[in-house]
Order: structure tokens, then sequence, then C-alpha cells
């Protein structure tokens, strides 16, 4: 009877051991924690750079100094005519027409750029020759009353709307005087480099040319030339003053 109740037991306990250990579960391993965030790094610093010329207006044949400072900049340029310079400096210069220099900086956050204008001021022109006080000169009577200055838009050559009147008025009265000969003068105001505001000056005045041949003037009588910005009627920096700059004069030639 002991001998069964033994038994008993130990069936019991090795039911146990077996429900016990069949139940059991590995538990999964933790995840590794997640990296720590990057450090953050401090953003390469843009150039900046600052451009001055003092003073700000001569007359045509004297001097102005640039000055300039850059920072955060590996180059720097200024134009025209000057190149490459030192990140800060000075330098003398003697446009002799009005410019605006341009100061670019370079650098590993980017670039920047400052301009400086320059006003020359240019002395009306005048004659070399002595005039020939022998012959007596011939021009035609009211030529300056009837025949009207043109006037253009900026950085224009195209004739305006609102001048085709005059245009006109002056085709009419030129075919009516045949026996005047003349120049048309193309004039600009002072921004841009000399060389091209003698071209657009050409351009303009071979508008009005082009203008008048059409309407009947003939072309062997009407000559051309630019004088660019060399010959302002006003000199105060402000547009009505430009506006005043940027046109085709006539001049009855002698």
């Amino acid at each position: 009877m002991t001998s069964l109740r033994t038994k008993g037991v130990g069936i019991s306990l090795l039911v146990f051991l077996l429900l016990a250990f069949g139940c059991h579960h590995n538990t999964p391993a933790a995840p590794p924690p997640p990296p720590p965030p990057p450090t953050p790094t401090a953003a390469t610093p843009a150039p900046t750079i600052t451009l001055r010329a003092q003073p700000g207006t001569i007359d045509r044949g004297g001097s102005t100094s640039l000055q300039w400072t850059a920072q955060n900049a590996t180059s720097v340029t200024i134009a025209p005519g000057i190149g490459d310079v030192a990140a800060a400096g000075n330098r003398s210069v003697n446009p002799t027409s009005s410019v605006t220099y341009t100061a670019t900086a370079m650098g590993p956050g980017g670039s920047a750029t400052d301009t400086a204008r320059i006003t020359v001021n240019v002395p009306a022109a005048t004659e070399d020759r002595v005039p020939d006080r022998t012959t007596p000169k011939v021009t035609t009577a009211g030529f300056g009353d009837s025949v009207k200055t043109i006037y253009f838009d900026y950085d224009k050559a195209d004739l305006k709307p609102e001048e085709m009147s005059k245009l006109q008025a002056n085709a009419s009265w030129l075919k009516a005087n045949p026996s005047s000969r003349f120049t048309v003068e193309g004039h600009c105001d002072e921004r841009g480099s000399e060389e091209y505001n003698l071209a657009l000056g050409d351009r303009r005045a071979n508008a009005v040319k082009e203008f008048l041949v059409g309407q009947g003037v003939a072309a062997n009588r009407i000559m051309t030339v630019s004088y660019g910005e060399e010959r302002p009627v006003c000199r105060v920096e402000s547009e009505d003053c430009f506006s005043k700059n940027r046109r085709a004069d006539f001049r009855e030639s002698q």
C-alpha cells in the first residue's frame, strides 16, 4: 500500500515538472537603446561686404577713393576695371564718366555684394577751333523754334507714342524747308558706362533719322552723332532730371 502511494507521489511530481518546463518561454532580449542625436554644428556664416566712395561726386579729371571691408570671405572682386582685391582696403580711382562700382565677396557661406556710385561732372563741350568769322552763317529761319527735341524712356531707343506728334510736326517742317541740313544728336542720362551710353545715344539718333526718312525727308540731309552722357542739360540726380537728358536734339548744319 505504501509502495502504491509512493508511486502516485512520484507520478504527480513528474507531471508537475513536465508542465512547469513546458509552459516556460524564453523572454526576448530588450532592443538596444537608440543612438544619441548628433551634436549640432554651427552654420557657416555668410560673407558680408561694404563699399563706399569718398567723395561720391567729382569733376572730370579729379579722383576719389573706394573703401571696402569684407568678412567671412575667401575672395573679393571689384568691377569694373579693378579685379581681385584684399578683404579690406582702399583704391584711388579717376573715372572719366559717372560709374557704379560693384564689390562681390565670396566664401563658404555664400556671396554678398555692395555698390558705390561715383558721379562725374562733365563741363559743357567747347569748340577747339576758332570759328571762321569771315563767312556769315546761313541758317533757316525758324529751325530752332520749329524742330523740337524728342525724349526717350530709360535705357530705350524706341520712339515713344507720346512723342509721335512732335516727330510728325518736325518732319512736316523739314519737308517744307528742303534746303535745311541738320544733325540729330543722341543723348543719355548718366547711368551706365560711357561706352554703353555712346552706343545707346547712337541708336536714339538713328531711330529719329529713320522715322524722318520714312516721312519723306531726304536721308542725305541728315547726319547723326552720339554724345552719350557727355552733354546733359540737367545735373541733379533725380528721375525728372534724368528724363530731360534722355533725348535727341536737332542741330542745323552750317
